[in-house]
């Protein structure tokens, strides 16, 4: 029987460190830079319709007004709201963003599919960078971590200042495109 607590006791103890050199070798490492690096890419890839939408290179230009906005739990939201082309018109039934509230009523520009409808202006922008400014501060740190990879001696000290700055580059983006969103 104390076999058993033994045992239990064990699984608490720290294990052992691993020596140094344990890397995940080449392939190994080159699939995990590659797969970071997508990682830090996927920001600006997704965020390319939203901005494209929040400056008005695509859909309709008109007016949003917010109709209600369901609580579905867990901070989340579903908003409905009417858009109104400045073309003219009758209310066209959207999704709204799910950080409006009831009442609102601000300048907005009506999805291709004509199903949604997203905050144009500023604030729109500035809220449809903070994907960009996300992907910014993951890929702040990748050419430290490449010049470490490559052993590398050279440069090290300027990509760690290069990445600090790029970290807060990315937090400040990701905080103005936050308060935009919710302003």
């Amino acid at each position: 029987m104390s076999n058993a607590f033994e045992d239990i006791a064990n699984v608490f103890q720290p294990a052992p460190a691993p020596g140094p050199g344990r890397t995940p070798g080449k392939v190994g490492m080159t699939i995990l830079l590659i797969l970071w690096a997508g990682l830090g890419v996927l920001p600006f890839v997704s965020a390319v319709s939203g901005l494209k939408l929040a400056t008005g290179s695509i859909g309709v230009p008109g007016t949003l007004t917010v109709i209600s906005c369901e609580d579905l739990g867990q901070g989340r939201y579903d908003c409905k709201g009417g858009f109104v082309p400045d073309g003219g018109g009758d209310a066209i039934p959207v999704d709204a963003s799910p950080d409006s509230t009831a009442g609102d009523v601000k300048r907005a520009q009506l999805t291709p599919e004509g199903d949604r409808a997203v905050p144009t202006g500023t604030s729109g922008v500035l809220a449809a960078l903070t994907m960009p400014f996300l992907g910014v501060g993951v890929l702040g740190f990748l050419p430290y971590v490449l010049l470490y990879v490559l052993k590398a001696r050279r440069g090290r000290r300027a990509a760690v200042a290069l990445g600090c700055v790029l970290t807060f580059v990315s937090l400040a983006g990701v905080v103005v495109g936050m308060v935009a969103a919710y302003s």
